[in-house]
């Protein structure tokens, strides 16, 4: 599957995603960082690429609707939170994706659960 992950995300979740055997790129790498959120939502649409992001801004299904994107998942994670707690919330998300279509949805990725909002048809 193709990824794109938002800026907050780092080396070592570019690596969990590329292990898992999936093409991943980062905004930061595409001189993305900053971008407005609706010009990163056209360019992962254009992209085909699902938009991994910690911005909350992206589960407003009315101004970012998942039926035009490849996928948006935005990861909740408590304050502060470990890396390890990131990493184990990550790999969760990556296990899922194997069983789970995510084109065309909205995933909300919390400790303990995954929220999918489906497109409607």
């Amino acid at each position: 599957m193709r990824f794109k992950l938002d800026e907050n995300f780092g080396k070592r979740t570019s690596r969990l995603f590329r292990e898992a055997g999936h093409d991943v790129q980062t905004v930061t790498a595409e001189s993305l960082s900053g971008a407005s959120d609706q010009r990163l939502f056209e360019a992962c649409r254009t992209e085909r690429r699902c938009l991994v992001t910690f911005d909350l801004d992206f589960a407003d299904i009315l101004r970012f609707p998942p039926s035009q994107s490849a996928g948006i998942a935005v990861l909740r994670i408590p304050h502060n939170p470990s890396i390890e707690l990131l990493a184990e919330l990550v790999r969760r998300f990556l296990e899922t994706v194997r069983e789970t279509p995510l084109e065309n949805c909205l995933w909300i990725v919390e400790p303990g659960r995954i929220r999918i909002h489906q497109a409607e048809s």
